[in-house]
């Protein structure tokens, strides 16, 4: 939602950010405050840093940190309220077990995620909902990173490595991740080199078992964040949450694909469950 619905860009545009990239950098390392773009870039891990440097600092003498978190929270609630998304007890319910997982979720080596754990916590219900899946999001994304790096995979080769798996098309990641062919195709030899790509650049063996290993690590990292709720309360919130994920995809806003491989027609069965978390 933060990053596709209208009202989101038309806010961010509101406070003076010139183009989705800049408001996109400002919002999301907002919880960080005036870091160096250095910082942001470490952070976000799979980003150009030339296209960090182009939004940031350059957006902080247009709005500080402060707008952009109150612009980037308030367009999610109108975008919600839009989709049909009400403060009913589903709702409710979502949100104190999203919360209540989210303030007992390990942050050792997640700074985006405890950044904004340390943001106040809304009082609107739908705010506080959208609040607890971001800090959720954030903590998967940080532990992402960790495991990444601790496999050797820098931010850009793992744009690379996700297109070879086929989660991503390639044209759509080089594009907004700011690959030229030459660029890739320097990723594509480093990962080759490691016996993790074929001359095609499809995946090797070693590359889909590595890929698999990333992935599958995340997410044990990502269920660590659940810790706090009972097996029977983390299928209570998915159950309560599907519905409200349902009628947002409904809302037309969230592309078929984006480059965190999330996926429209990922709930079509309904499967969401403890097992197959």
């Amino acid at each position: 939602v933060t990053y596709f619905a209208p009202e989101a860009r038309a806010a961010l545009d509101g406070l003076g950010y010139r183009g989705f990239w800049m408001g996109y950098f400002a919002a999301r390392s907002a919880p960080l405050g005036m870091v160096p773009r250095e910082v942001v870039a470490a952070v976000f891990y799979n980003f150009a840093p030339a296209r960090v440097a182009k939004a940031l600092p350059a957006a902080w003498e247009i709005a500080g940190p402060e707008a952009a978190l109150r612009a980037r929270r308030d367009s999610a609630v109108a975008a919600l309220r839009r989709y049909g998304v009400v403060a009913d007890e589903s709702v409710a319910v979502a949100a104190e077990l999203a919360g209540r997982a989210a303030r007992e979720a390990p942050l050792d080596g997640r700074p985006l995620f405890a950044a904004n754990l340390a943001l106040p916590w809304p009082e609107d219900p739908l705010a506080a909902l959208w609040h607890a899946t971001t800090l959720l999001r954030e903590q998967r994304g940080d532990g992402h990173v960790a495991v990444l790096a601790a496999a050797g995979i820098s931010g850009r080769e793992s744009n690379v490595l996700h297109a070879a798996a086929g989660r991503v098309q390639r044209d759509y990641i080089a594009r907004t991740r700011d690959y030229d062919e030459a660029a890739w195709r320097r990723y594509e030899q480093r990962l080759a080199e490691r016996g993790l790509l074929n001359d095609d650049g499809s995946l090797t063996a070693a590359g889909r078992q590595l890929k698999d290993h990333i992935e599958s690590s995340t997410d044990a990292l990502g269920l660590s964040a659940l810790g706090a709720l009972s097996d029977d309360e983390v299928e209570t919130l998915f159950q309560a949450l599907t519905p409200i994920t349902r009628v947002v995809i409904a809302g037309g806003d969230i592309p078929a694909k984006t480059p965190m491989s999330l996926h429209r027609n990922d709930l079509d069965d309904g499967s969401a469950h403890v097992a197959s978390s």
